[in-house]
């Protein structure tokens, strides 16, 4: 009778064939190759960690530093602005009642002003 065994790789002295155990030799150190450098990539972001979270935190402590610098400077122009603010009101009132008091003087007095700036730019 025939061996029809085709689905079994063992020889007749029930060990496999050569290119099995190459191929398995060569599939296993295929495997560790990789696990070699899964394991390197894990030690690398495991020490590159604290060095990270370092210049995070240096980074916020930056950020921190500049922006309590910039609070008195924010303040100081807000109260300038109001300070203007305060100073346009003023001369815009007093502008008004000396036009209200002298329209004479003032329609002469922007005449002049206009002929003046109309000779400085011809010229």
């Amino acid at each position: 009778m025939e061996n029809t065994n085709f689905g079994s790789s063992l020889n007749s002295f029930g060990s496999s064939p050569p290119e099995d155990d190459v191929l398995t030799k060569t599939t296993a150190g295929a495997h560790a190759a990789v696990n070699s450098v899964a394991n390197a990539a894990d030690n690398a972001a495991r020490k590159a960690k604290p060095a990270i979270d370092q210049v995070a935190a240096m980074a916020h402590q930056a950020v921190d530093r500049a922006a309590a610098s910039a609070a008195p400077a924010i303040d100081w122009i807000g109260e300038q602005g109001e300070c203007l603010n305060a100073t346009q009101k003023k001369l815009v009132t007093n502008t008004s009642a000396y036009i209200a008091a002298n329209p004479l003087m003032s329609v002469s007095v922007a005449v002049l002003a206009g002929f003046l700036i109309s000779r400085m730019i011809r010229n």
